[in-house]
């Protein structure tokens, strides 16, 4: 790159938003389809249920995930990649692939 950009508020709020720790890791989980609360947690052990809460809480937020309850019993919450969420999981792949190449265990 050998023109230098203006970083805008867009590009900053997107790399704040899947720098922090698990969140890229969530999305690239729910790639796979809707999972339920418990199922993230045992594909991420090392993730406090805390964390989970609180990271679902701002992917909701920030309209990357949705939290889908059914009306059977007993109810059933899954959560769900939006389109926008979806779109960012794309990118995910070819990081993993790179992971598995370059970092050591």
């Amino acid at each position: 790159m050998d023109e230098q950009r203006d970083i805008g508020p867009k590009i900053e709020k997107s790399f704040e938003l899947i720098g922090k720790r698990w969140t890229g890791l969530i999305i690239y989980v729910l790639m796979s389809g809707p999972k339920r609360f418990s199922e993230i947690h045992s594909m991420i052990p090392d993730l406090s249920k805390r964390m989970l809460t609180e990271r679902m809480k701002e992917l909701e937020d920030n309209d990357m995930v949705v939290r889908h309850v059914s009306a059977e019993r007993p109810v059933r919450i899954e959560y769900l990649l939006t389109k926008k969420g979806t779109e960012l999981g794309k990118i995910l792949g070819p990081i993993s692939q790179w992971a598995e190449s370059w970092i050591k265990e």
